[in-house]
Order: C-alpha cells, then structure tokens, then sequence
C-alpha cells in the first residue's frame, strides 16, 4: 500500500478559527487534535473538528498545496470548505 499524506483543515465548534496542516498521517493526527494533545495553536484554540482533507501521493504536493491554502484568504479556505463539505460536519468519523 502506497504512502499517501494529506492536507486538513481543522475548526472549532463555532467555526470561528480555521487551521491548516499537512501529515502523512491522518488517523493519528485528527486523533491528535482531538485528544488536544499537540500544542499551539490547535490546542489553544480548540480546533478539533476536521471539516476538509485533501489526498497527496507525493509529500511535496502535500505541503505545496498547504503552503498555498495558507497563503489565501479566510474566505477562499471557507469557499474550499463549502465546495467539499458544506454541512461543516467532522470528517473524522468517516475516516474511521
């Protein structure tokens, strides 16, 4: 099985903070967030719910795509979010 990494986006409950990140491990890491075991800005915030994933076979696609969506403005991550998921629902329960 091939490695593949991703690019999240995490919120809070109020959808009030948008954060984005990149691992080769989404399991781990939205379990990560969740349990609020990483420190920074997440944690202080509250991002725990995982409400956009996209799907890289390279890590440099991943952390190019990630660079890119932080470099945009909070709308265009909103747009991003609605296009995929515009319920805002955790996405986590379906990686399960």
């Amino acid at each position: 099985m091939a490695k593949t990494y991703h690019v999240y986006i995490m919120t809070n409950v109020h959808h009030t903070v948008l954060y984005t990140g990149m691992t080769g491990d989404i399991i781990k890491r939205g379990w990560q967030h969740k349990q609020q075991f990483l420190e920074g800005f997440t944690k202080r915030y509250n991002c725990t719910k995982l409400i956009y994933i996209e799907e890289y076979d390279h890590p440099q696609d991943a952390i190019d795509r990630e660079k890119q969506i932080k470099a945009g403005s909070r709308q265009d991550k909103i747009d991003l979010i609605e296009d995929l998921n515009p319920d805002w629902r955790d996405l986590y329960e379906e990686l399960l």
